[in-house]
């Protein structure tokens, strides 16, 4: 089974509830690739979760370029989120690279949103996605839930596995 297979075979039994504090939600295939995603809700069109990570052993000793390289794949194939995505920054000493959403979402007076991903290869190569407001006024970024529907998720796991760089 593919990995957006297993998950949704396991939301299926989750459906209609909710989770305070989130619950982690964890498959893996056969090649030691591990998708957590931690639910805030299971709904029939979709989840609220807090964040989406995927860690992909084979990419921990990445180079930089290979991050890069995949962070340009993502950002060209994940076009079905609110806002489009693109690479912000990259950190050579870090081994990793943020993209955020391009533009941020400002239709709300004072408030920005944004998606943030942030792909490393410290540890097991890490994807990690999450979305945050920015109060203009109080200047605090606070997590905001994930809002995607099954469809979206399905997608967004399938394009995530689709664009594994190959090799390190």
């Amino acid at each position: 089974m593919s990995l957006s297979l297993d998950l949704s075979a396991a939301l299926n039994p989750l459906l209609g509830q909710t989770f305070v504090p989130p619950k982690t939600v964890v498959v893996s295939d056969g090649s030691g690739i591990t998708l957590a995603v931690d639910l805030l809700a299971v709904e029939s069109l979709g989840v609220s979760c807090e964040e989406l990570r995927l860690e992909v052993p084979s990419l921990g000793a990445a180079t930089l370029d290979t991050l890069k390289n995949w962070a340009k794949d993502l950002c060209r194939r994940v076009t079905y989120l609110l806002e489009n995505l693109g690479p912000l920054e990259y950190d050579a000493q870090g081994n990793q690279v943020l993209i955020r959403s391009t533009p941020p979402d400002k239709s709300a007076a004072g408030t920005t949103k944004y998606y943030e991903v942030m792909l490393s290869s410290q540890g097991a190569g890490r994807f990690s996605l999450r979305r945050f407001r920015n109060d203009s006024v109080s200047g605090n970024r606070i997590p905001v839930p994930l809002q995607l529907t099954h469809e979206q998720l399905s997608k967004l796991v399938n394009d995530l596995v689709a664009t594994l760089p190959g090799t390190p």
